[in-house]
């Protein structure tokens, strides 16, 4: 029989859960104002997704550190610290009178989504007994993988009744109740670093190569896909890939310990994971835009096409995880693979004839799809390693999650940007780039579905 989970525990855990909720909830309730905010604050399309994109990095950054942060500092003052820059940030971007302003706000609160999301994990890999880990990490999915698909519910409601600035007025409440539950709750020491120092140069270099990879694609949405500067990145980037990868086989700082990569069912299931979130924050960038922009949309109704998928996908994410306590990885990753793949096929296929009717339908499918893999996968990964190892896992996974949403909304707005460079027609760029889109979505759950597949037939399926 396994250890009860005491109350105090699961409110600690509703704490940093609820502050990493309104982190991923702002980030993508953004993504439906960015019509209004490139009239409001005189800035192009181009400019103003970094209020996405450039969150997503920072926050990828900083959950790079946290392997490190989680060994050196107990649990409370690491929440404290998160808690407060959210509030911080908030206030900072609803007074706002410039994109710089606002930006800076942001970035604030990407410092503490950066520190909060590992945090959960880490208290419910510390916490919880292994018997009940699915279902909580599955809780914990559900939180990550439902704000963003609210996030563009609540800021159209929010931008058509009032303003894009009210958006962090309706959070304040809820940062200070999250402070007043986190600071009676959150117990727990540093398990200690034992003389490891933190690797200054390694989180340069790491956060070089991401910054490095995102102004590539942007180049390509200047300039084209053929075009020198976007290839001239693309070298770049491999260049400083290499010189990390040179760095970390021989300096004794190691900002995480890549060497669980050497695992093949960690680094399959990290693969999984990284795509499952591309994939979600990707969607909930494009399919915004696509509506008010292809189907004249407003924002409520852009974002409100996504609700019943975030709602039907958060159900599914509880019943994923107690389906992984009880069977193990395999079938909810299996039923994952299968539905993202019909999904994405089927906005791709039918891209030319799309309705906020047909969006909302086919994304259901995806967002069951996506509930059903995204905590599954982290789970399975987490069950790889042991003691130590288990902060690196959880960092290393935290970090590649927020920059596949990076990247997704990146990538994803480069090719509609890329299309644009050869029709001055809106309306049809962006419909040409979306179709584009789904088809890079498309190709990457077929690549998911692979590896899951891969996985049971290599290592888990039972030997006569």
């Amino acid at each position: 029989m396994t250890n009860p989970v005491t109350l105090r525990v699961k409110l600690s855990i509703l704490a940093v859960g609820l502050l990493t909720f309104l982190g991923v909830l702002i980030e993508t309730s953004m993504n439906v104002t960015f019509p209004t905010l490139t009239k409001d604050l005189n800035v192009s399309l181009g400019t103003v997704q970094w209020l996405t994109t450039g969150y997503l990095l920072l926050t990828t950054i900083v959950m790079s550190t946290t392997a490190f942060i989680l060994k050196k500092f107990n649990p409370r003052n690491i929440f404290l610290v998160a808690v407060s820059l959210c509030l911080i940030g908030s206030l900072i971007c609803w007074s706002a009178p410039n994109f710089t302003i606002l930006m800076a706000g942001r970035l604030l609160q990407a410092v503490a989504t950066g520190l909060s999301t590992p945090l959960m994990f880490s208290l419910i890999f510390d916490q919880i007994p292994a018997a009940r880990l699915g279902l909580y990490t599955g809780i914990a999915g559900v939180v990550i993988s439902l704000a963003p698909a609210l996030g563009p519910t609540y800021g159209g409601i929010v931008n058509r009744i009032w303003s894009w600035r009210e958006i962090f007025v309706g959070i304040l409440p809820l940062i200070l109740i999250i402070l007043i539950l986190g600071w009676l709750t959150i117990r727990g020491t540093a398990r200690g670093t034992h003389g490891v120092h933190f690797d200054y140069l390694g989180v340069a270099g790491l956060a070089i190569i991401f910054i490095t990879i995102l102004f590539t694609f942007d180049e390509a949405g200047r300039h084209g896909w053929l075009s020198r500067e976007f290839w001239l990145g693309v070298l770049i980037a491999l260049l400083f890939g290499a010189a990390l990868t040179w760095y970390n086989h021989r300096s004794r700082r190691q900002l995480i310990d890549f060497s669980i990569l050497k695992l093949p069912v960690l680094r399959l299931r990290l693969f999984s994971y990284f795509g499952l979130q591309f994939m979600n924050i990707g969607l909930s960038f494009v399919l915004p835009i696509f509506a008010q922009t292809v189907l004249k949309a407003d924002s409520a109704q852009a974002g409100l096409m996504l609700l019943p998928g975030s709602l039907l996908g958060s159900v599914v994410g509880l019943i994923a995880g107690q389906l992984f306590d009880k069977r193990g990885a395999t079938l909810p990753l299996m039923l994952s693979g299968i539905l993202i793949t019909i999904g994405c096929s089927l906005f791709f296929f039918t891209a030319s004839s799309l309705t906020l009717i047909s969006i909302t339908w086919i994304y259901v499918l995806v967002r069951i799809g996506f509930n059903f893999g995204f905590s599954s996968a982290l789970s399975d990964g987490s069950l790889q390693v042991q003691g130590a190892q288990k902060s690196d896992q959880n960092s290393l996974f935290s970090m590649m999650q927020q920059y596949a949403g990076s990247l997704g909304t990146n990538v994803l707005s480069v090719v509609i940007s890329a299309v644009a460079l050869t029709t001055s027609d809106a309306v049809l760029s962006t419909a040409r780039g979306a179709t584009i889109d789904f088809a890079i979505l498309t190709l990457l759950a077929i690549l998911i579905l692979i590896s899951i597949i891969y996985v049971y037939y290599r290592y888990e399926r039972p030997t006569a």
